[in-house]
Formats: C-alpha cells, structure tokens, sequence
C-alpha cells in the first residue's frame, strides 16, 4: 500500500474547486465553445517596494534574528531590526529601536533608532533619534540628533576624507 504525503497531492485540482487558467474545467464541455480566460488579478507589491529605487540592494535582518562574523559589501541599505555583528560598507544603515549593531560601519547615512556599538563613519549624514544609542569612534558629515538619542566615545565632526591632505606631515625638500 503506497503512503500519500499531504504535501504532495496528486488530485486533479480543477476537479477540486482551483480552474487552471481561469476557466472553468467544464466551461467548454457545458458550451461547446472555449471560454476566454478571465483577467488575473495583479500579483500585490510587497509594502517597501515603493521606497526602494529600480536596482538597488536592500538587506534586512529581521526581528529576533543574529547575524554574527559577516562582511556585508556592495548593499545601499541596510535595514537592521534584529542583532548584526558586521563589518560593512554601504550606502545607509537604519537600526530600529530593538535593532543592534556592533562592529565596524563605513556608510553614507546612518539611521539609529537603536544600538550601534563600534567604529561609525557616516560620510555624510548621522541621525540618531530619541531612542538611538550610539557608541563608539564615531566620524560624520553632518549630525542630528533627537532629544533623547545618545552619543558617546571618540566623536568627530568631518570623515576624515577632506582632513587628512590638510594632516600630512611635510616632507624635506631635497
């Protein structure tokens, strides 16, 4: 006697209530004719589809999720609501409030509504909200921060890009 595995059911499914093709399996035995295929609905769009742009590249570590000892390149965004122990390079990193980030960050914006813990540069923009911890050694373009947010440790204004042919040492001229 063969088992039959719920997952696998090899019922005829139009006999069962599911049309294939949008047809009805005995339209065309009732009429005689074929019946045209009735429209399909549009497949829906999932929720964050509108925020990110044609071709872009979206990580997110979801809620009570660990990802631990990684190197996380070539990412515009990383969307961090679990706990990540990373080294990255990416465009921008938004922490929620139960997300946390500890490791090594080099970003273009950063959102931390959470924890970050480590080496932060936001080349251009560090937004910590009322609910953002930020420690660390921490470089940024331009900061703002929420009454309430945190920021602690080694903190510099200006990523260091523009400031070291400034910090040079002279050379003799021989």
């Amino acid at each position: 006697m063969a088992l039959q595995s719920p997952f696998f059911n090899t019922g005829n499914k139009r006999e069962e209530g599911y049309p294939r093709g949008g047809m009805s399996p005995n339209a065309a035995a009732v009429s005689g004719q074929p019946q045209p295929a009735a429209p399909q609905p549009a497949a829906p769009q999932p929720a964050a589809a509108p925020a990110a742009k044609e071709g872009e590249s979206k990580l997110t570590v979801g809620p009570n999720i660990k990802l631990k000892g990684v190197e996380i390149t070539d990412c515009d965004t990383l969307v961090v609501e679990g706990s990540v122990e990373a080294t990255m390079d990416s465009r921008v990193i938004q922490i929620s409030e139960r997300g946390a980030f500890k490791g090594s960050a080099d970003i273009d914006v950063a959102e931390i509504r959470g924890v970050f813990d480590g080496n932060l540069t936001a080349r251009q923009k560090l937004v910590i909200y009322s609910t953002g911890k930020v420690t660390g050694k921490v470089r940024y373009g331009k900061v703002v921060i929420e009454e309430g947010g945190q920021l602690s440790g080694e903190v510099e204004a200006g990523t260091g890009a523009k400031a070291a042919p400034a910090q040079r040492p002279l050379q003799p001229v021989q």
